[in-house]
């Protein structure tokens, strides 16, 4: 009965790490696609570029990729040497989680006017040439949250050098209705609404934080589980 479970349980691993590792696969090719035709996307940032919603995607496709191979081809092949691997690279993950979960909230105060301060920066790129996803990014964000600059319209005021905003910002839409002084904004700024959002819906993200926590847990038992195992028989068991 015991290697039945456990060859229950090798196949159980397969198809799991076989799924995820399709789902790093299409993470990959969206990551791509981003990358390729990044009009909507970009990053907020202009010390750190690379941070774009593309290169994200790609190298979170790239480490469900790699983990679900490790994890796949360990568990049907019955190899310690990757079962092993597999295991290293989920502590190494949920290490660097607990570890940056921890000095978020730390250092929560620093890490947001710190963020504050980099997006007003990024404000200043809005109007250039090399920057059109930002720009889209920006329109998309204060359009469909109804919100403003940063902390209020006047931020674009100090980013662009002069009293304009975005079209976007206007209350009632229309061609340059930015430059009009007279107009009505969205007087409250997009990082608001986003800590906003992020109090509303932290039931949620617990939520989701506790079932990744969970699953890579279960995949670090699972693997060890095998590993032991084999490395207790010597061989591998029947299939």
């Amino acid at each position: 009965m015991a290697r039945g479970c456990l060859c229950c349980l090798k196949y159980m691993m397969f198809i799991f790490n076989l799924i995820f590792w399709l789902c790093g696969c299409g993470l990959l090719g969206v990551g791509i696609w981003l990358s390729v035709s990044q009009g909507s996307f970009a990053t907020f940032s202009p010390s750190s570029p690379s941070l774009s919603a593309a290169n994200m995607v790609i190298a979170i496709g790239a480490i469900v990729m790699v983990t679900g191979f490790l994890g796949c081809l360990g568990a049907i092949k019955e190899n310690k040497c990757l079962l092993l691997s597999f295991f290293i690279v989920l502590l190494i993950i949920l290490l660097a989680e607990l570890i940056l979960l921890i000095l978020f909230f730390v250092y929560s105060d620093k890490v947001s006017d710190n963020a504050k301060q980099d997006l007003k920066d990024g404000l200043a790129l809005y109007n250039s040439e090399n920057n059109l996803g930002l720009r889209n990014a920006w329109n998309i964000i204060q359009a469909e949250w109804k919100c403003c600059g940063v902390i209020a319209y006047t931020d674009w005021h100090e980013a662009l050098k002069e009293k304009v905003v975005p079209d976007r910002c206007c209350q009632e839409h229309y061609q340059d209705c930015g430059r009009n002084t007279t107009n009505m904004f969205w007087n409250r700024g997009c990082f608001e609404k986003v800590e906003e959002w992020l109090d509303d819906n932290k039931h949620l993200l617990g939520t989701i934080g506790m079932v990744i926590l969970v699953v890579q847990l279960l995949g670090m038992a699972f693997s060890m589980t095998l590993f032991h195992h084999i490395h207790r028989t010597g061989k591998k068991y029947d299939a």
